[in-house]
């Protein structure tokens, strides 16, 4: 007799790796939304300490992304990267 699939059987574990990713895609994305969004003066008047030493200009967040996205194809060709289903 076969014992019940659990929740804990069907989870995969999750690389460091993958997790990083992820985590910075989220934060590119949202500075492109930012940059290209107009909303640098939200960011220049809730966080003007910040927004001195990293202002959001177009061409650093498109940069930015392309990093990113570049750092993920990496991953991907090497089997570190854990697609979303």
């Amino acid at each position: 007799m076969s014992r019940p699939v659990t929740w804990y059987d069907i989870t995969m574990e999750l690389p460091i790796e993958s997790i990083v990713f992820y985590l910075l895609l989220i934060d590119a994305l949202g500075a492109n939304l930012l940059s290209w969004g107009g909303k640098q003066t939200w960011w220049q008047q809730k966080l003007a300490p910040i927004a001195t030493y990293f202002p959001l200009t177009r061409g650093w967040t498109t940069y930015y992304l392309v990093l990113v996205l570049l750092m993920g194809i990496m991953l991907y060709r090497f089997d570190a990267l854990v697609l979303p289903l």
